[in-house]
């Protein structure tokens, strides 16, 4: 899924420059694929046969393959178009049908233990921008989707056997309940659908903006940072839920994050570009795992769903906001990003204030270990919106 939906970020500059890819194109083609994500993931929410399918997953892959080895089969940008809107709905039931297959198997185990197979996103994007990294001398932007469609293929048959989640319990008599966290729960709401919006810019524009204003392996080299950073992030950040408030955790997690965007903006050159990489990639999927995870905390009625909606529609609104920025370079784009990102954490922030730590998340299984770090693995469970 790293691989499959993060790829396109460093063959970016690639197509600008050899494909005859415009900004504003390429922001459009990004634009698809989340639109693509959100798609799935409504899918995986209001099916959830679905997530527990080996069929939709094992299908899942394939598509997702597949659309990476038939990009370089045309130069029209509406097959583009087409191609990375299946390549989001694709990635999108593989990480729903994952995730709910990892927690559901390690539930009874320490939260940080799943953290670390969600750093797998980050390590998808680690591979492929080594794998541009090592093509970009050649300059050939088929070459790179056709060598990232066979790092899928491999990785593909490697989770070919996964064993999807079972089927839910019955919910027992009683634990219907839910408190009201509403003021709570609606600034988590604006605060993770503004880091939807500011976090996918940067997804989508750091190797671009990067290679602006540093040598041309920068951009590439700076990639794969951040997917080297990402992959303990979530189990980091995790463990660090078990000392530390969650909506202090968020909003410090938060303020790093616009640091790191804003950086290659406000200052370039290589050191700058290098840090940035690093503090983006630390703190996205841990910025993710502490919102589901606060938002299990606070019992509300399908927060997961709600939480996904909020952050699939803020990515398909991020290319949107910053394409008129983009005609001239991508600074001003990662400033506004990183704007909103610090709106993000003023949202956060709010959230801090007689936040309910004593409540603590009814678990069905064994009622006896109800201690409130062990949601954190639960809060990210698919099943759990439904």
């Amino acid at each position: 899924m790293g691989v499959g939906r993060f790829v396109y970020t460093p063959i970016l500059p690639l197509m600008h420059t050899r494909a005859g890819l415009s900004a504003g194109a390429g922001a459009n083609l990004a634009t698809a694929n989340y639109v693509g994500y959100l798609a799935g993931a409504l899918a995986g929410i209001m099916a959830p046969a679905l997530i527990r399918s080996r069929t939709v997953l094992r299908g899942s892959l394939l598509l997702l393959t597949a659309t990476l080895a038939a990009m370089p089969l045309t130069h029209s940008v509406v097959v583009w178009g087409g191609l990375r809107l299946l390549a989001g709905a694709a990635s999108a039931l593989v990480f729903v049908v994952a995730a709910g297959s990892l927690l559901h198997h390690l539930r009874e185990h320490p939260p940080h233990l799943s953290g670390w197979a969600f750093g797998g996103v980050g390590g998808g994007i680690a591979l492929s921008g080594l794998l541009v990294l090592a093509l970009r001398s050649a300059g050939d932007w088929r070459a790179a989707w056709w060598a990232s469609a066979a790092l899928a293929a491999l990785l593909t048959a490697g989770s070919w056997n996964l064993r999807p989640e079972a089927a839910p319990a019955s919910t027992p008599p009683g634990t219907t309940e839910k408190p009201r966290t509403h003021r709570w729960f609606g600034a988590l709401f604006v605060s993770y659908t503004l880091e939807g919006v500011g976090y996918i810019v940067a997804g989508t524009f750091l190797v671009a903006a990067i290679g602006q204003g540093s040598p041309g392996w920068i951009g590439g080299g700076a990639w794969v940072l951040v997917g080297l950073a990402a992959v303990p992030s979530s189990a980091l950040w995790a463990r660090l839920g078990r000392r530390w408030s969650r909506p202090g955790l968020l909003l410090t997690a938060l303020v790093v994050q616009a640091a790191g965007i804003a950086l290659p903006a406000l200052g370039g050159g290589t050191a700058a570009a290098l840090v940035s990489a690093v503090l983006f990639g630390a703190t996205f999927l841990g910025v993710s795992t502490l919102a589901l995870a606060t938002g299990a905390h606070l019992r509300f009625p399908r927060s997961v769903a709600l939480l996904t909606a909020g952050y699939s529609v803020g990515q398909i609104l991020g290319p949107l906001v910053v394409a008129p920025l983009i005609r001239h370079g991508y600074h001003g784009a990662l400033l506004l990003a990183a704007l909103l990102v610090l709106a993000a954490a003023a949202a956060a922030a709010v959230l801090r204030i007689g936040f309910p730590h004593h409540m603590v998340v009814v678990r069905h299984t064994k009622p006896e270990r109800r201690r409130e770090s062990s949601e954190g693995a639960d809060a990210l469970a698919p099943h759990s919106a439904n």
